[in-house]
């Protein structure tokens, strides 16, 4: 069988790095802050959890005890989970700018033509391949706001489309993601415009991390709906600001051995390459990045992200375009009373990974290492539904992967 699939452990995992830097990372992300955020979130009047499966039938017959997958393709309607950062970043921003403590405000009342009159006229700015922008773009235009959107070269143009629905300028740029993300924070500078990005760097701390602990309520809503605890958690990695978020919370919520596992694209695997390096700071990977995964399509790693998943992910793995097309396939063909699960494709490439480790003999001593066998409870998050259609048909019916 074919090799799809490249990994390399983690040789700093057990907190083998900076230890003071991992503990204040942690300290954004604990259950009293999670339910903090999750209350927020709650307060927009259209607020419902996403439905987490349980995929028994699958976990069966790849030989597990349990497949876990929390869908947010059901999130607020917009068909991903990127609007739980960008609507709580802004909501803390706005908070701020009016003097007060986002737990003593609604969503409603930011909504509010009082607070609109007092915030004037803003605009956020922000880069991405569709999901993140369009979150932002919807959450602007709920409280009166302004958005502008960037997209890096070669993105759907139906998810551009989706994002000028939401009422923001939208255009798709001649750049990768990381140099549209530059591009974007030069127009803020220039303009007066706000950048709402859930990447870091020097002087731009605060709004990532708000990004970051807003994607924490679908873990909230995770651990109130599982059965039993779970073993392993694949998670997919962009910039890895959700997988970070997701393991900090995790980690500190259970309190027991969890393996945790980090999937990228091969042509953007910056996680994979910073591990393969084996030293404390992470590196970069450039280039055009065009992949079907065009959610996880980054190259520079999120600073804090990479503390935390430094400490707590075993192993890193960059799959192949067939890789994450396997997952949406399998996923969206149940087996017995399974619920069926239309996951795009970053929102697939997790369960793609898991998939060929289960099932292909070439993998067999990485299998072996993950301890993946008939007691283990495998948890994933679909990020993305079918946020563009014909690309999704297009593999799920036909087997094409138009990047």
């Amino acid at each position: 069988m074919g090799h799809s699939l490249r990994w390399v452990y983690n040789r700093q995992y057990h907190l083998q790095g900076n230890l003071d830097r991992v503990e204040a990372a942690l300290q954004s992300f604990t259950v009293e802050q999670v339910n903090r955020v999750e209350q927020f979130h709650r307060t927009y009047e259209g607020f419902e959890k996403t439905p987490l499966c349980s995929l028994d039938s699958l976990a069966s017959h790849i030989g597990v005890n349990k497949i876990f997958m929390k869908d947010e393709s059901f999130r607020f309607g917009l068909n991903a989970f990127k609007v739980l950062g960008g609507i709580y970043a802004i909501g803390q921003y706005v908070a701020k700018l009016l003097g007060k403590n986002i737990d003593e405000l609604s969503f409603e009342q930011l909504k509010s033509p009082e607070v609109k009159e007092q915030l004037g006229d803003l605009t956020f700015i922000s880069t991405t391949d569709g999901n993140h922008g369009r979150g932002v773009a919807w959450a602007a235009r709920e409280l009166g706001c302004n958005a502008r959107i960037y997209m890096p070269a070669g993105s759907a143009k139906e998810r551009l489309q989706n994002i000028k629905n939401e009422g923001a300028y939208a255009e798709i740029t001649t750049m990768n993601y990381d140099d549209t993300v530059r591009y974007t924070s030069q127009l803020a500078e220039e303009n007066g415009w706000v950048i709402i990005q859930d990447t870091m760097w020097e002087g731009y701390e605060e709004i990532p991390l708000w990004i970051m602990q807003g994607y924490t309520t679908l873990a909230k809503e995770t651990v109130d709906q599982l059965e039993e605890a779970p073993t392993h958690v694949f998670l997919q990695a962009g910039v890895g600001s959700f997988a970070g978020a997701i393991v900090a919370f995790l980690q500190q919520f259970y309190r027991q051995k969890i393996t945790f596992v980090l999937i990228e694209p091969d042509v953007a695997n910056c996680f994979y390459e910073s591990f393969k390096l084996g030293t404390e700071h992470f590196v970069t990977v450039g280039g055009e990045m065009q992949t079907i995964m065009a959610g996880l399509a980054c190259g520079e790693p999120n600073p804090m992200a990479w503390d935390i998943l430094k400490a707590y992910t075993k192993v890193s793995i960059c799959c192949d375009e067939t890789t994450a097309a396997t997952g949406m396939r399998v996923l969206a063909n149940p087996l017995g009373s399974d619920h069926r699960i239309v996951a795009g494709e970053s929102g697939a490439a997790p369960f793609g990974c898991f998939y060929e480790l289960m099932t292909n003999e070439d993998y067999a001593e990485l299998k072996a290492a993950l301890q993946l066998n008939a007691q283990s409870n495998i948890l994933f998050v679909n990020t993305e539904g079918d946020t563009d259609v014909e690309n999704y048909r297009n593999i799920v019916w036909h087997g094409k992967y138009a990047k």
